[in-house]
């Protein structure tokens, strides 16, 4: 048999290997550096407002994404359960990315819009409210911490250096969109609605005169799964920008 000369002579095979190995990694490899990203853009993407951003910040510190992944997979029970299975494109502003690879609460990727404001605002200080049997730790804190929002310009720099297309104006007016998106009535809340499309302009946390880390935080999970119309969503290329 041809292939004895291989079996009879160990380094040979190891040669032979290593000579296979490395054309399959050069044919997979080579071709990412003439590719600007691996990521096809879907339109309705956009950056996180500054409110969003701050909530996603605070998502992140309180340790959310050891118990609630955002990554929903091809599978059938999964699409069933969450809806429309996630898009790499969702996750390209995020800083690290929030997939998660662990579900001891449900997948947030398409929380946004499933509950009222006052539903998460009750969920997040008190949990076992709504749900008996949560196992989720109570976040009081939240609606007492204020957010100051002359630090808001500087997530956003930090986010652009990282390759968030976040414009001067954008970072210009950081600080009164992040008031104005919690401020319904106030008159920079149209100014953040135009500067970022398909946003929830809301008291998320029921106080009206601060700007708390509650309003944050339900901000960011309103938009969770949001910006991409998948009722249209067609994967071979109409939706790419």
């Amino acid at each position: 048999m041809k292939h004895e000369v291989f079996e009879k002579n160990s380094i040979l095979l190891l040669v032979c290997a290593l000579i296979v190995v490395s054309i399959g990694g050069i044919v997979q490899i080579a071709p990412l550096f003439w590719v600007d990203s691996t990521i096809e853009k879907v339109k309705g993407m956009r950056p996180y407002t500054p409110l969003e951003l701050a909530g996603r910040d605070i998502y992140v510190r309180e340790g959310c994404y050891a118990c609630h992944s955002q990554m929903i997979r091809t599978l059938k029970d999964e699409v069933e359960r969450y809806g429309h299975y996630s898009l790499a494109a969702e996750s390209m502003y995020d800083h690290p990315f929030q997939w998660g690879s662990k579900r001891t609460g449900p997948d947030l990727a398409r929380v946004g819009g499933k509950y009222s404001d006052q539903w998460h605002a009750e969920h997040l200080l008190n949990p076992r409210g709504i749900v008996p049997e949560s196992i989720m730790p109570s976040y009081p804190w939240l609606k007492e911490a204020k957010l100051d929002p002359s630090r808001a310009a500087e997530g956003l720099k930090v986010m652009r250096a990282m390759g968030v297309p976040y414009t001067d104006e954008m970072i210009a007016h950081a600080a009164k969109d992040l008031s104005g998106q919690s401020r319904p009535d106030s008159d920079d809340a149209a100014g953040v609605a135009g500067r970022y499309p398909k946003i929830k302009v809301s008291d998320f946390d029921g106080k009206p005169d601060d700007v708390t880390e509650l309003d944050a935080v339900i901000a960011y999970l309103q938009m969770l799964g949001t910006l991409v119309d998948f009722a249209i969503f067609d994967a071979s290329g109409p939706n790419l920008r």
